[in-house]
Formats: C-alpha cells, structure tokens, sequence
C-alpha cells in the first residue's frame, strides 16, 4: 500500500512538472518551421568539423550537389580521400569567420558549444543558414529523418524535440513505400511532361494524372516491372572449382554450372568440372599460366560485361575459390561499373584442400594460432618483403603458386628469420586422382624436385604432423 501511495505522488510530481514546462512545447507560430526543398545545385555549403557526423552531412550535400567545403584541423579517411579525389575542399586548419563569405549554408559539427555559437552568431549577421549539430536553439533549419524512392523524397520533422521518433517513423514509411516508387515517380514524370506537350485540354490532362498517380496504376507499374525482371534477369556468377574434384562442388555452383549460357574458365579447371556444363553452352577459356597470357585481365572484363547483355547466366569459373589470390576483385569492379548483377558462390580453396589430403589441421592452438596465405607469385622482391612482416613463430604460412625454384623460397624463409627445423609441406595437384604430397623441413627445402603445377607449400609446425604415410625428404633428397 505504500509503495502504490509513492508511486502515485511520484507520478504526480512529475505530471506537475511537466505542466509547468508545457509552455517549453506548446506551438509558438514564431517557432513554426516552413518545410520546404532546397536545391543547392553549385552553390558553395561550409562545414566546420572532420568527424564522422560531419562526413555524414557531407555526402547529404554531395549527394544534392553543392559544392562543399570542409574546415577543420583533422578529418576522417572519408574526408580526406574526397578531398584527394576533388569532390571536395578540406582546408586543414581551424575555422576563420572570413570562412562564411560567399557561403548559402554552414554546418557547424564540432564538440566546442563555444565555436558554434560564433558559428551560429556570425551566421545570423550575414544571413546564412545555420546548422549546429545537436543543439536546436542555434539552428535556423534542422536535418529531417528522410526516406529516399528516387524523385520522391518523403522528409520527417519534430523540429528537434526527438530525433528517435523521426527515425521510428522513417522506418515506418521506408516499409509502406518500397524501392518500386522511384521508378514509378520517374515514369509519372515523363508521362506528364508527354501530357503538357499534347493538345489534351487543362481537365482531361488532371483526370489523367490523377489516374497515373492511383494506387491501381502503382500496382499495374509493380506488374510490368516484376513481368520485366522475370524475362531480364541476366546475372554474372563467380563460382569456386575447387582442385579438380567435382563432388567438392557446393551443390549452388552445380545447379548454375548446369544451368549456364557461358562459362569462362580458369586454366586450372578440371575436366570433370566443366564437364558438368551443359553441350549448348559457350565455353571460354581465358586462363593465364606460367606467363603465357594469351588473354589480357581488361579482354576478360569486356568478355564478361559483354556476354552479360546477350546471355541470362554467365559464369566465371575460377580454381579454387574465387576471392583468394584471384582477380575477382578486379573483375567485379568492372562489372559494377557497368552496372552488371552478379552473385558470388565460393569454392574450396587450395589450401583446405591441401590440409584435408595431408590430414593437417592449419591451426593447432598448441603450435599455430595465427594463419598467413602469400602468395610467391609476385614482382621481384615483393613475395621477399612480404615475408618479413609475418610472426617467426606460431603461425602455419600457406604459400601458393611457389613456383619450381624452392632454393629461392628457401633464402627467403631463412632471411625472414625462420628456423632451419621448421616443417614444411609440399601438396602437388591437391584433391585429384595424381596428387602428390612431400614432407620435408626449411633445411632440405632447397634440395626438394619441384612437383607438377599446381603446388602449395605449408610452412609451420602443423605440417610435422601430416599422415604418416607422406614421406619425408631430406637434404640430399633427388
């Protein structure tokens, strides 16, 4: 009974003080904001501050196109690569009221409530909007919570009393009006600038667009854009090969592989895998080993952006996985530039491959907690430099395309301060019905015959504990 008793005076005491600030909240028609769209097309927005809120404001303004101007003594990576890139200007120092000439906006985004009030003062004397970041009683507009449909932009105020609520029914409305209302308010606006160029009379032209602008002429437009995704859906496909084993495909890249107009391909994929391709397709090689490149890196971009626009299912079949010591990086870049879908499918790697064969574990928090991939394959000097940066111990090193010259890998393993003894293993043409594996150590490296392409060499303790059936080389070995 008491606590009901002090609950309810709590309750009071906080009703009453509420009562008391009402006036804080009751619309004045001095604090009414006038909502409108500004369009700041080439016109020069200052922003005081380098931080992460004032990146966000900056891509705002970018994305309107104003031409922005940043100050402040330090800056996020963000800002600085736009200044590097010219989207922007950073002038690296301190703000300087000389700052605000020419200017139609600022944007103070600083923690000193000191500098935005000169910021906001300085502003209001020359008649420039202000903005200081979350403080509303020096701001003469305030950032809405907007959701984003192409043309149609719907924008949320609370004039600064809750930012929360704003972004709560942001979220609301990015649910009721989906993606598809951009493309539609763009087709509505060429269907009505078609309209004003016709001889319809002024009555006619409304009943029409107010017919375009119904919910059944939405639904009719979502209709004609899922009927035209449903006859388009053209799609680029990275797919892992793995080592040459087709039951170590997952079973997504065999439903594609089964299902591909064109396929390019890696050097290094088996024949039972592209064998899974049906007799129709158009199989490319475009693989590059062992410097014969008989295709450039930019013709394998053309190719694929190129067959992208002539066949529903492209893939780019790689050995291994795509994403590891691979161009995918590159190639999907090119694709995106070209605005070309494209999906991922990732495959065994050269290295779980190698481990599975030998019965190795590439980590082993015993002896390796930390696991490094290189790749030897590199300019002069730079597979030797990489090596210097990795830990002399408790780490299993992974090296691909090791090459056939293992006396220069042994040089440099020993000049990055790797032990002699340390174990080592050679897996050669991993996963397939030839696959060789050998045993040997950093000291009798040098000595070991190179094995057919393509190799892996597994540099650690773990490689000591491979299947006591793979034999060891020493030094001597032939």
């Amino acid at each position: 009974m008491g606590f009901l008793v002090f609950g309810a005076r709590l309750a009071e005491r906080i009703f009453l003080k509420l009562q008391a600030k009402r006036a804080i909240f009751t619309s004045d028609p001095m604090d009414e904001l006038f909502p409108i769209f500004l369009k700041l097309a080439g016109r020069r927005c200052l922003i005081v501050g380098g931080g992460l809120v004032a990146e966000a404001k900056m891509r705002s303004l970018l994305r309107c196109g104003a031409e922005v101007r940043v100050v402040a003594p330090q800056a996020t990576p963000g800002i600085r690569e736009d200044a590097r890139s010219g989207r922007i200007v950073w002038d690296e120092r301190r703000f300087s009221p000389s700052d605000l000439a020419g200017v139609s906006l600022v944007i103070a985004a600083t923690n000193s409530p000191e500098l935005h009030e000169e910021i906001f003062r300085r502003s209001e004397q020359t008649g420039i909007l202000c903005n200081a970041v979350d403080q509303p009683e020096r701001c003469d507009f305030y950032y809405p919570a907007v959701v984003r449909r192409g043309a149609l932009q719907l924008a949320i105020s609370t004039s600064g009393h809750s930012p929360f609520l704003a972004q709560r029914l942001r979220r609301q409305l990015e649910e009721q009006f989906g993606p598809d209302y951009g493309p539609w308010v763009e087709e509505i606006g060429r269907q009505r600038r078609e309209l004003f160029d016709s001889n319809i009379s002024p009555e006619g032209r409304r009943a029409i667009l107010k017919e375009l602008s119904s919910e059944r002429a939405f639904a009719e437009f979502q209709a004609r854009q899922n009927s035209a995704k449903q006859d388009n859906r053209r799609k680029v496909y990275f797919v892992g090969a793995g080592l040459g084993d087709p039951d170590l495909l997952t079973r997504k890249a065999w439903n594609v592989l089964r299902s591909a107009d064109v396929v390019l391909h890696d050097a290094l994929v088996s024949a039972q895998v592209l064998s899974i391709v049906p007799p129709a397709a158009i199989l490319c090689s475009v693989g590059k080993r062992c410097g014969a490149k008989s295709i450039t890196q930019e013709e394998i971009h053309a190719l694929l952006v190129g067959y992208a626009s002539t066949a529903k299912t492209v893939v780019r079949l790689q050995g291994g996985d795509p994403l590891i010591f691979g161009r995918a990086g590159e190639e999907i870049s090119a694709l995106r530039e070209a605005g070309v879908d494209f999906e991922v499918i990732p495959g065994v790697t050269a290295a779980s491959a190698a481990a599975a064969s030998a019965q190795i574990a590439l980590t082993d928090r015993r002896v390796a907690s930390q696991l490094i991939f290189l790749s030897a394959h590199r300019r002069e000097g730079e597979f030797e430099r990489d090596l210097k940066s990795v830990p002399r111990t408790g780490a299993t090193l992974v090296i691909y395309m090791p090459g056939s010259d293992y006396k220069r890998l042994a040089h440099a393993l020993r000049d990055a301060g790797i032990s002699e003894e340390t174990p080592c293993l050679i897996v050669s043409q991993a996963s397939a019905p030839q696959e060789s594996i050998c045993r040997t150590d950093l000291a009798s490296l040098a000595s070991v015959p190179a094995p057919p392409a393509p190799a892996l060499l597994v540099v650690g303790a773990v490689a000591a504990t491979a299947k006591a059936e793979v034999p060891p080389v020493t030094m001597g070995a032939s």
